[in-house]
């Protein structure tokens, strides 16, 4: 009886292998692709990077980038404050660091230490909860037209200093202040150079130059292409400009005809320019953590840090990304910029605007 069933088992098990060899084999399930998720980064209103970068990090990632531009760096900061908890985007980037302390203040971002951070230099990094991140830097600092100093036999200016000779009297336009961040920027070298205290400040530095007739012109775009000979197509009569350690190569790079060398140079000496550092934070509150942490990494990292350059115009924070070569050969990059800490630049900016103009404009 045993064997009868056992049998009858081996039986049925060989049929149904057999329909299983024989039966159709299921076709495999193809998992359906998930949607992009959306990133949102809100930004100043200069923000520019190739679309082909951005798209590299859509591909990767799954994601769609959603730019936000909210103005300018004051703007949107003053927007982000106002919707703390409840963003309206899961990263920003555009701090730099005069508006720095405000913005660590009003309590708006995560802390992230990213793995690229041990790439980018100790002096750009000033927030050592890294709460924000530096992505890029620029110098504001005097431009000289190197042609007329060339025809006229005249020495360009060296330092700030040279400014206040009788020999560069009415050569020099800078920004206003009050209304212009290179102007706010040149300022603030100013303050960092001759300081506060002492025989001679930063307000007797603005006196003097005000008694050599020194232009103040409202915004950069007046300031350079209005009144600097080399940026005005000769309609100007001031060789010397506050500008950008970027506007020597950016006049090579869009010179209507070939150049071999820039047209303009700027001038190097110690505490002569301020250094704008801009930075980048996760949003407290954002829907899309994760994703806000892989596009920081992303933003130091080398791809989208050698695009900085050509698009923004300001140096990368990576000290691995590859300058272009109008960069590598026009720009001067120096060793010792003037220093402001950015908590006194939050605590006294408004006094030394205002001191500033009645100085310098009544």
């Amino acid at each position: 009886m045993k064997r009868k069933l056992m049998l009858i088992l081996i039986g049925t098990l060989l049929a149904l292998t057999a329909c299983r060899i024989k039966g159709p084999v299921p076709a495999p399930v193809t998992p359906t692709p998930t949607s992009p998720r959306a990133l949102r980064v809100m930004t100043h209103d200069s923000f520019a990077i190739s679309g082909e970068v951005i798209a590299a990090f859509e591909e990767q990632y799954n994601a769609k980038v959603e730019i936000l531009e909210a103005g300018d760096a004051g703007v949107m900061l003053s927007q982000a404050i106002l919707s703390a908890g409840n963003p309206q985007a899961d990263v920003l980037y555009g701090v730099d660091n005069t508006f720095l302390s405000r913005a660590l203040a009003g309590n708006i971002f995560e802390p992230y230490a990213s793995p690229l951070l041990d790439e980018i230099p100790d002096h750009l990094k000033l927030d050592p909860q890294n709460r924000v991140l530096p992505v890029d830097y620029g110098d504001v600092r005097l431009n000289y037209d190197k042609a007329w100093f060339e025809e006229r036999g005249l020495a360009p200016p060296a330092n700030l200093e040279d400014l206040i000779k009788p020999e560069y009297k009415s050569l020099t336009v800078v920004e206003d202040a009050a209304s212009s961040s290179p102007g706010l920027a040149f300022m603030l070298a100013t303050i960092g150079h001759f300081g506060e205290a002492g025989d001679y400040t930063w307000l007797d530095y603005w006196a003097d130059l005000r008694e050599n007739d020194v232009l103040v012109a409202s915004d950069w775009e007046n300031a350079y292409y209005g009144y600097f000979t080399a940026g005005s197509g000769g309609e100007g009569d001031r060789p010397i400009v506050a500008s950008y350690a970027s506007s020597p190569p950016a006049a090579v790079y869009y010179a209507e005809e070939p150049l071999e060398e820039a047209p303009t140079a700027a001038v190097v000496g110690d505490g002569s320019c301020f250094r704008q550092i801009e930075f980048v934070g996760i949003l407290k509150g954002a829907e899309n953590r994760d994703l806000a942490e892989q596009w920081i990494d992303f933003m130091l990292g080398t791809t989208f840090q050698e695009d900085i350059p050509l698009n923004m115009f300001m140096f990368p924070a990576n000290a691995d990304a590859a300058l272009p070569d109008v960069f590598a050969k026009h720009a001067a990059i120096p060793e010792h910029p003037a220093e402001v800490d950015y908590a006194a630049i939050e605590a006294n900016r408004e006094a030394w605007v205002e001191a500033w103009t009645e100085t310098v404009l009544r």
